[in-house]
């Protein structure tokens, strides 16, 4: 037999949606990725047992540390990532809060925009400061010298996303990776709202990608899960981070040197925090995550294709003050947008209503195809008022920072038929 599509990287992106990282053969023939549902696997014997513990053999022993199903999914985000490695955790919030803890350290901070999921912002700002890490915010994401002005010499890295929440601004990546790097720093950005198949962060200079893949990648509302991306290569030796130096010279004389550093921020992300925090992902949730990602370009084309017509829609209807979109060429973002998504900017947008709060509270009441919820990413369309859900807990300069008003409501574009979604919209505008 000479199937081998699993481990070949020049395999188109839906092709390798379908089949990375998961070979048959290993798994008793099984077409489907398995679901192993146990706690622990056998060690063997006493050698074995050692090499594992040690991490000089890749294996499973305890699933807080690693699961087949989910290795699967891991190699599967990093080849459509275009990625050296890949860690599966419980939350999008945990990808992040892990992400930053294996960077920073008590004294450091991390720089980061203020057009942020509110959770983000406020991991920043109120959690993370209680450990001696301070969250660092830019003025002017638009502008690449507020960056710069805020780094300061205990900066661990710069913090963005590829598409912001709820107002869709783009950064442009390639200027803000190209400041990291000359800061020896690495760039991470959550890439929940584009997915790798509108965008790859690597390809333009990030270092880390950060998932809440409980949206577009599950794709169906299902689950919640969390990923975290390394590209590999990235120079931790550069006297800004002893923490990795140290955990490199503890496994250098176990662990393949090349593997270590080309994955050093992996490895010590599933050893350390992984391992001893306890935010491991189930396996049967790994299995339905690998379910959605088998048909996530299919699902992107149609979300985006609805998404443009919704917000063109929109942007004409005498009830709407402003969208929010950048695919709209009046958008101040359009022209970042055909650089960064020229396969389509998402299917996220935000309206203002003109006669302020009260009707846009009565939009939520109204609407009989789009649903009062909190989530995105859903394959069904969703509606929701940031300021009183996603951004609640921020006062309201740092809501306004973010570009939520009380008039502000945020849609997600399902994949339904678009002229039901429009006459849905229309109803309940007038």
């Amino acid at each position: 037999m000479s199937y081998e599509a699993y481990c070949d990287d020049t395999l188109g992106f839906t092709t390798k949606q379908l089949h990375a990282g998961y070979n048959p053969a290993e798994h008793y023939r099984s077409k489907a990725v398995p679901i192993y549902q146990t706690s622990a696997f056998e060690l063997g014997d006493y050698d074995r047992c050692v090499r594992l513990f040690s991490y000089a053999e890749e294996g499973h022993s305890y699933v807080r540390f690693s699961n087949p199903t989910n290795t699967v999914l891991e190699k599967r985000i990093a080849s459509l990532e275009g990625g050296s490695a890949a860690l599966s955790l419980s939350s999008g919030m945990a990808a992040i809060s892990n992400t930053f803890l294996n960077l920073a350290a008590s004294g450091d901070d991390i720089v980061a925009v203020k057009t942020l999921y509110g959770g983000s912002t406020t991991l920043l700002t109120h959690i993370l400061p209680e450990y001696g890490i301070k969250g660092i915010f830019v003025e002017n994401p638009r502008d690449i010298e507020s960056y710069e002005r805020a780094l300061t010499p205990k900066t661990k890295a710069i913090y963005i996303e590829s598409l912001g929440n709820p107002t869709m601004n783009i950064i442009d990546i390639e200027k803000v990776a190209g400041l990291a790097h000359r800061n020896n720093i690495p760039l991470v950005i959550d890439n929940t709202f584009a997915t790798p198949y509108l965008l790859r962060p690597f390809e333009f200079g990030a270092d880390i990608v950060c998932y809440s893949a409980t949206k577009y990648l599950g794709g169906h509302g299902t689950i919640i899960a969390g990923l975290v991306v390394e590209k590999g290569g990235f120079d931790w030796f550069n006297g800004k981070f002893p923490r990795f130096e140290s955990f490199f010279n503890d496994y250098k004389n176990s662990i393949p040197n090349d593997d270590l550093r080309k994955n050093l921020f992996t490895k010590r992300l599933r050893m350390v925090y992984l391992t001893d925090l306890g935010s491991h992902l189930s396996p049967t949730t790994a299995f339905y995550l690998l379910q959605g990602i088998e048909t996530l370009s299919l699902r992107m084309e149609r979300h985006v294709e609805n998404a443009k017509k919704v917000a063109e829609f929109l942007a004409a209807h005498p009830a709407i003050k402003e969208v929010t979109y950048p695919a709209l060429h009046t958008s101040e973002y359009y022209d970042l947008a055909q650089k960064y998504f020229p396969k389509g900017p998402g299917a996220i947008l935000s309206i203002r209503i003109k006669e302020g709060k009260e009707a846009a509270l009565a939009v939520l009441k109204k609407v009989r195809v789009f649903d009062y919820m909190v989530n995105v990413g859903d394959a069904k369309s969703l509606i929701v008022h940031p300021a009183s859900s996603t951004h609640f807990s921020q006062t309201e300069y740092e809501q306004q920072a973010a570009g939520v008003y009380d008039d502000t409501l945020r849609l997600s574009v399902g994949i339904e038929d678009s002229c039901d979604l429009i006459s849905d919209l229309r109803q309940a505008l007038e």
